[in-house]
């Protein structure tokens, strides 16, 4: 099982390669299902992958000038905050057993595998039905800054939560609400990731949670492979045919969370 989780280390980067997020959406599920980590603990191992991985594939971007660096400061600094007191504090706060419904407990790990499949179903959802055309919004980057300080926030808590870099509320956030053309947003998307999602883990080290770092350290490195790797095979693949159908592989993979978390606790 080890092995097929390194082989899907190196498929989550290339995803990441091709469609410039999403693929942080199959960690979480490699890292508990596969290779036998705890949810809470796959969290954490999750931000430092896709943070790690993101840093890498935003070089390519950061060489080609598709990086907005006034609306990296505007967004990441709240969303980096957010993550590290979601990891310092309130992952502390939610109790091992957060509820009972009727005969099904349902524990922290339970609890933020079903959020994490929320946010895999958002995720497809996104990728499935939204389409951004390449030319719209502008190169000037004008904003509200509490408008996207808020977001920032909002995806920060969200990301410290479920591990996940959040690009697909990102993405769509700063071609919405900020105007950026989609390959400025996808850029910058990485580098916001980047940026924000290992300052989470720290938080995880002054709690004094235990790493395997030989795992995340050989995960983490056949993820970067991945990444540099889809940059080359995006040049043969469109990204607008690839995304739909990762989008519902996405979809099935968040059902199929929320039916062994849940749904099958109850027959």
């Amino acid at each position: 099982m080890d092995v097929i989780g390194y082989v899907l280390a190196l498929v989550i980067g290339i995803v990441m390669g091709l469609l410039g997020s999403g693929g942080s959406v199959l960690s979480m599920p490699v890292l508990v299902y596969l290779m036998g980590i705890s949810a809470t603990e796959a969290t954490a191992y999750s931000l430092f992958i896709v943070g790690t991985t993101s840093l890498f594939g935003c070089v390519k971007y950061l060489k080609s000038g598709l990086v907005s660096v006034k609306t990296v400061f505007a967004f990441a600094i709240p969303s980096l905050v957010a993550v590290y007191f979601t990891r310092k504090y309130l992952m502390d706060m939610i109790p091992e057993v957060v509820t009972e419904v009727g005969a099904m407990t349902i524990t922290k790990d339970i609890f933020l595998m079903g959020l994490f499949a929320l946010l895999m179903l958002g995720s497809a959802l996104s990728m499935i039905f939204v389409k951004f055309k390449e030319e719209c919004g502008s190169d000037e980057v004008t904003f509200n800054y509490v408008t996207v300080a808020l977001e920032g926030i909002i995806v920060g808590i969200l990301t410290g939560l479920v591990g996940a870099g959040g690009g697909f509320i990102i993405i769509p956030t700063l071609v919405l609400l900020i105007r950026l053309p989609m390959r400025l947003a996808v850029g910058t998307s990485l580098l916001i990731i980047a940026v924000k999602s290992p300052l989470g883990m720290i938080g995880d080290l002054q709690n004094g949670i235990a790493f395997d770092w030989e795992l995340l350290i050989i995960f983490t490195s056949l993820s970067i492979i991945g990444i540099l790797s889809g940059f080359y095979i995006s040049k043969y693949i469109k990204e607008e045919r690839l995304k739909p159908i990762f989008g519902w592989f996405v979809l099935l993979m968040g059902i199929f969370i929320i039916y062994k978390e849940y749904l099958n606790s109850l027959t």
